[in-house]
């Protein structure tokens, strides 16, 4: 492969998108600074103009990747749905649409194991997605009796969850767990499962 090399003095991005390709080709551990920087084209002593180690550099790679993250799951809520539970549906669909268009980010952000609170911007960005997908749960939710209602942080964890574990355990080849069904259709029959739950969509007859 040959090197990208940073151009117009630009090397702060360029580092991270070498970081980006060694991350999907070793994971978040599996590469050093000096590869990163020789990807880039560029010395190693380079890099420490911009990160003071592989950790500060994985962190803007996720920074960057929650920006992506922001903007996919906005439109996502927002881009004309029908109701309340279409829209949040196309945000879980959105959530693993990300993580098979950004393998690099989504590692970065999910499972390199650096806090989302390792920066004030990566915070910020961090809980702008958060909320997004608050605010879809909250609301559907407006539709479940007051006393029967979950917190919108609570309705809104459980479906992240929800399609964090669709991604890791089917979305991202891991070893031993091929699912017979695409991850979208696992995902959204997990919704219906959890909603039916809740007294959102009518059971199945």
């Amino acid at each position: 492969m040959p090197k990208r090399g940073y151009h117009h003095g630009n090397l702060k991005q360029a580092l991270v998108e070498a970081a980006l390709v060694l991350i999907e080709e070793k994971g978040p551990t599996g590469f050093t600074l000096s590869e990163a920087a020789k990807r880039a084209g560029v010395t190693p002593a380079a890099v420490y103009r911009h990160f003071d180690g592989r950790e500060e550099l994985i962190a803007e790679a996720a920074r960057q990747g929650y920006e992506i993250f922001v903007d996919v799951m906005e439109y996502a809520y927002t881009s004309r749905q029908p109701s309340a539970l279409a829209a949040l549906e196309a945000t879980g669909h959105a959530y693993l649409a990300f993580a098979h268009k950004y393998p690099g980010h989504y590692i970065a952000m999910f499972e390199s194991g650096v806090s989302v609170n390792h920066s004030p911007a990566l915070a910020q960005v961090a809980n702008r997605a958060w909320s997004v997908l608050e605010r879809a749960a909250a609301d559907l939710s407006q539709h479940i009796p007051a006393d029967r209602r979950p917190p919108p942080q609570m309705f809104s964890a459980h479906i992240w969850a929800m399609c964090h574990g669709v991604v890791e355990l089917f979305a991202r080849n891991s070893p031993g767990n091929k699912s017979p069904f695409p991850a979208d259709d696992l995902l959204e029959t997990g919704i219906g499962v959890y909603l039916r739950g809740l007294g959102l969509i009518p059971p199945d007859n």
